[in-house]
């Protein structure tokens, strides 16, 4: 593993909670890693398990789902939705021997920006020690 291996993270974020807590670690000129190519959803129960494989199948070193806390769903349950989903992807990737610390999935509300850069500097941590994703096209 390269000492400069940068891992690329794809985060779907929900609208109401999660994109507007990066939004405030922007705005308040929070300190975290550039690495998060964020996706706004509107729910993250709108987060299919199969836009987080093809994530992965396409290169991504992992994914980071991130919604509204229990209770303070939009959508009433879309969270606890996305938990079980994400629960059950986890079993699947390490049946098919991909580690499963690639896709994480957090509560942030609107007003948790540093929760959000903590999280993110800290999913980078996590993916640099795994190193690159094997499914990477040219990748090894």
């Amino acid at each position: 593993m390269a000492d400069d291996f940068e891992p690329n993270i794809i985060g779907f974020l929900c609208n109401w909670c999660s994109y507007a807590g990066a939004d405030l670690a922007g705005t308040s000129r929070m300190k975290y890693p550039p690495n998060i190519k964020s996706i706004r959803v509107m729910c993250s129960g709108r987060v299919d398990p199969i836009f987080i494989l093809e994530a992965l199948k396409k290169g991504a070193d992992g994914v980071l789902v991130a919604g509204c806390h229990p209770g303070d769903c939009h959508y009433q349950s879309g969270n606890y939705k996305t938990n079980r989903r994400i629960m059950l992807l986890k079993k699947l990737l390490d049946e098919l021997a991909i580690d499963s610390n690639r896709v994480r999935f957090e509560y942030v509300s609107a007003s948790e920006g540093q929760k959000f850069a903590h999280i993110v500097t800290e999913f980078v941590d996590d993916l640099k020690k795994i190193g690159p994703n094997p499914l990477k096209e040219g990748g090894t």
